[in-house]
């Protein structure tokens, strides 16, 4: 039977609350997704949380009932809460009905397999945690063999990041490397790498797609740096009719996504 905790002052209650602060979840290995539907997408990609909160009126839903049972019987632990000491975890005053508390996972890059899709993301620098969760849920629904963070990328097991994704967290392999190790690993296989740039005159509806393409998004601010751009094997950009000179990175990626997608598929 799932235990209760009703009082704020619990200690796994503040050790779980910490974990909305990046130093506590680098510490703990662990981080909080919260929300039916983003946690049935890890139940249903075969990630289970350590810790599940809900609410007594929260647990008849469904899909509530079945997470709390697969956690128990899969050797979590499932917690009986209120509403109060839900929003306390989720950090907003209208909580979702359940909130997880996951281990973190990533992927060695020598453990991707990149026959296993003809397009890969990967991301340079990016910073804001809505930019991550939406290329993410363009991977998911690309198909994407995964997404490769690359140098110093906003954290994807931050709370702001998990809810962006809408689940694609759990169902998109995520791997992080620095740019030297990264380009080792990209030679050392097939792999064409396709840079987003505003440094060339090659339209991404005119160029030659070689499978897998690894589509290199860069800084949302600085784009990439000019060594990365040297080493990628096409440069592409998307044509700007309008007054702005670029699109927002998250949506640049999902337009050549799903060119590369559409080529792929003849």
């Amino acid at each position: 039977m799932p235990r209760q905790i009703t009082a704020f002052s619990n200690t796994l209650v503040k050790r779980v609350r910490s974990l909305r602060d990046k130093k506590h979840r680098r510490a703990e290995r662990l981080f909080l997704a919260e929300g039916l539907r983003i946690l049935t997408e890890a139940r249903e990609a075969g990630r289970l949380p350590d810790y599940l909160f809900f609410t007594a009126e929260g647990s008849r839903h469904p899909l509530a009932a079945a997470l709390i049972d697969t956690v128990e019987n899969n050797g979590g632990e499932a917690i009986e809460t209120n509403h109060d000491i839900l929003s306390k975890l989720s950090g907003k005053d209208n909580a979702q009905a359940v909130v997880g508390v996951f281990p973190e996972f990533t992927t060695p890059l020598d453990q991707l397999d990149r026959g296993a899709s003809p397009i890969w993301l990967v991301a340079e620098r990016l910073r804001d945690p809505g930019n991550l969760g939406t290329i993410l849920r363009t991977g998911d629904a690309v198909g994407a063999g995964g997404l490769i963070l690359i140098d110093d990328c906003v954290d994807p097991f931050s709370v702001e990041a998990v809810r962006a994704s809408m689940g694609a967290l759990f169902t998109v392999p995520i791997a992080q490397a620095r740019w030297e190790e990264f380009v080792p690993w990209l030679r050392s296989g097939p792999g064409q790498l396709v840079g987003l740039s505003l440094q060339t005159e090659s339209s991404y509806r005119d160029a030659a797609y070689a499978s897998p393409t690894f589509l290199l998004t860069g800084n949302e601010a600085q784009g990439l740096p000019e060594a990365y751009e040297a080493e990628c094997d096409l440069l592409v950009k998307l044509p700007m009719l309008g007054k702005a000179d670029s699109l927002n990175a998250a949506v640049a990626t999902a337009v050549m996504a799903y060119e590369v997608l559409a080529r792929s598929r003849g």
